[in-house]
């Protein structure tokens, strides 16, 4: 399990590079609540996303996204309304979406990172 989850961190630290690159702004990383985990939390200017972060060695088993079903998506919007009601400070009136990073590749080598934005 720790190789799974040393290869989940540097996902995520990944998709917190891509984020910091293009100029959104980190408002939470590995939050929780009752209802589970979001792993990211980023603002751009016009909006705040709630991220799901999928990390896989390659596409053997299936690409990252397929990861996420119906379900995780309920959970997730459940999640991001969550997320809203404890950061009403730092919500304010921006929209809120949840989106989808998928890091592919060896973690000892530069990945590949595609970015889906507003999943519904």
């Amino acid at each position: 399990m720790a190789r799974k989850d040393d290869l989940g961190r540097a996902g995520e630290h990944a998709a917190e590079a891509y984020f910091r690159a293009r100029g959104f702004e980190i408002l939470d990383r590995n939050w929780r609540c009752r209802a589970g985990e979001i792993d990211l939390v980023v603002a751009d200017a016009d909006a705040i996303a709630i991220v799901e972060v999928k990390t896989r060695r390659s596409a053997a088993f299936g690409h990252p996204f397929e990861a996420i079903d119906a379900r995780k998506l309920h959970r997730l919007h459940q999640l991001a309304r969550e997320w809203r009601a404890a950061h009403r400070d730092i919500a304010g009136s921006r929209s809120i979406r949840v989106d989808g990073i998928a890091i592919t590749g060896d973690p000892a080598a530069p990945p590949q990172i595609e970015h889906l934005r507003d999943l519904a």
